[in-house]
């Protein structure tokens, strides 16, 4: 299932994620910090979404109330089924 997100509260403007059967295909940023942003894609391919979302939520970046890598696991938990 390929899944478009529109985050809030930090510097990206889309996340595109695939998942199938509860695992991490495939996740593009748009905007933000390239290098960063494209590290954590590469890192969370192959996992489970339940995992991805279990170490990502709640990471804060400086003084907000959210993250590119919370907004991640946000996106992942809008799923219908991230099982």
């Amino acid at each position: 299932m390929k899944s478009i997100y529109k985050p809030k509260g930090v510097c990206i403007s889309k996340i595109v994620i695939e998942v199938e059967d509860g695992v991490v295909q495939s996740v593009r940023f748009t905007g933000g910090c390239d290098g960063n942003l494209e590290g954590i894609a590469r890192l969370v391919v192959g996992m489970s979404a339940v995992d991805v979302i279990s170490r990502l939520e709640g990471t804060l970046c400086d003084n907000r109330d959210t993250s590119c890598p919370d907004q991640l696991a946000q996106a992942l938990k809008a799923l219908d089924n991230p099982k």
